[in-house]
């Protein structure tokens, strides 16, 4: 056996494994946290290997409600910062709370093993192994793309946009973005600027929701608003779209087949404007390929060279997949705590209709407040323990997803936030980190 530290380990040192390096520091809690890139920031530095991130990429959730608790995106950042802005904020968040030199870079994790003893051994690439009380695994969900197969036998370029990087792979083609998620229609904006001729496919209609709202960052006017039933708020908020976007038909889009909400929002303001402008042509399903020919199902067909396949990720967890169950879908507790064993939890995992950062924080929160109580045996850990295997709480906030892979356990952001805001009150536990102390005028200015 390895050697045994009986601390917590951290796996990633993304967004999720740093908000939870955070949570278990301001506790005291000892901790190892191991990341196989040379700094922090996961999926936000578009130089680490593997990386999805690609040079048009810009948050989709304001940065007013996006930065952890106690650590606020500087007002200098854009209303949507940019990759790259992300990345200084991160690094930023790393420093001041000390956390950096903390981090093993380059080590690489290649297994986790649960002990009889219910402890847990980390196996590192090199063959190095140490046995840890708990782990925590925050290695991300955009790592490992869902490559769907392609009807018939397209002789073009066939790529997952995960390897996608700028506009300038596009040039001098007919490109075909099949999907409509966020990075999907990016990708699209981008070839609608830079392709020969630029296409994308959908298979379903979705609600387009503009980045801003009158003059204001659209998610500061939905949370910041009266709050309303969720019927209500599909229908004022459905009727303002279809004001401001007229009908979608006309754009060549298929009309939603769903009410607002109801799938995983498609923030994006450029999209309508290159459809309207004719930079780009929007088209349903594949219907078959051949050659370099694409037939859609509406009957129509087009010719292309690179067929990009911005169709998503599935969840895995390579290191530990047998213990987390599901690839597309973890059965976590709050989307953190595995239900059948005791010490493993995940941050990152979740899939929701808000920004991320503060539901990872408080995630992280609740995972260091149950560890701190078992260590020093209260009765809330064990309490805890129990909501873990049996709490099946609804958070669906009232919304009926689609049925579709990827809203499978999909939760409403409202409905979870409050759920773990009530948890966390009746533990004792806090919900977001708390600010830094200032160490130097350098963490001075990215604290400011």
């Amino acid at each position: 056996m390895g050697n045994i530290q009986y601390d917590t380990c951290v796996i990633g040192a993304g967004p999720a494994g740093l908000a939870v390096a955070r949570a278990l520091t301001e506790r005291n809690l000892p901790y190892t946290h191991l990341e196989r890139h040379t700094g922090p920031g996961g999926i936000w530095d578009i130089d680490n290997p593997g990386s999805p991130m690609y040079e048009s990429a810009h948050f989709i959730s304001s940065r007013t409600l996006s930065g952890f608790g106690g650590f606020p995106m500087p007002d200098e950042f854009a209303d949507y910062p940019p990759h790259r802005q992300i990345l200084s904020y991160l690094r930023s968040f790393a420093d001041a709370y000390e956390l950096t030199e903390r981090i093993q870079f380059g080590v690489e994790v290649e297994s986790v093993e649960k002990n009889a003893d219910g402890t847990w051994a980390v196996t590192r690439a090199d063959g190095r192994q140490t046995v840890h009380s708990q782990v925590v695994v925050c290695t991300g969900a955009q790592w490992h793309p869902n490559v769907p197969e392609l009807p018939g036998n397209f002789t073009g370029e066939v790529r997952h946009t995960v390897g996608y990087r700028s506009a300038e792979e596009l040039r001098g083609k007919r490109v075909l973005v099949v999907g409509a998620g966020n990075s999907g229609c990016d990708i699209a904006c981008d070839a609608a600027r830079s392709a020969d001729h630029a296409v994308i496919s959908m298979r379903r209609g979705y609600w387009f929701i503009p980045k801003h709202l009158f003059g204001r960052p659209v998610d500061t006017i939905a949370g910041g608003g009266p709050h309303l039933p969720m019927w209500l708020a599909q229908r004022v908020f459905g009727t303002l779209l279809r004001i401001l976007n007229g009908d979608p038909a006309r754009l060549g889009l298929p009309k939603p087949d769903h009410k607002l909400f109801e799938t995983h929002p498609a923030i994006n303001s450029m999209l309508i404007h290159h459809l309207q402008h004719g930079d780009i042509t929007a088209r349903p399903g594949i219907a078959r390929t051949e050659g370099r020919t694409v037939r859609f199902t509406d009957g129509t067909r087009d010719d292309f060279d690179l067929i990009l396949l911005a169709t998503g990720y599935v969840h895995k967890v390579p290191v530990a997949q047998k213990y987390f169950g599901d690839e597309q879908h973890p059965d976590l507790y709050l989307s953190s705590f595995s239900r059948e064993h005791q010490g493993l939890c995940g941050v990152g995992f979740v899939e929701t209709n808000s920004g991320a950062y503060r539901l990872f924080d408080t995630q992280a929160q609740l995972i260091a407040g149950h560890i701190h109580d078992a260590r020093h045996r209260l009765p809330n850990a064990e309490r805890f323990a129990g909501m873990i295997r049996t709490d099946r709480p609804d958070l669906s906030g009232g919304i009926k997803f689609v049925d579709s892979p990827r809203h499978t356990g999909y939760v409403d952001s409202a409905a979870l936030v409050k759920h773990l805001a009530r948890i966390a009150a009746e533990m004792g536990w806090r919900t977001e980190g708390r600010p830094p102390r200032v160490r130097s005028p350098r963490d001075a200015e990215a604290v400011s």
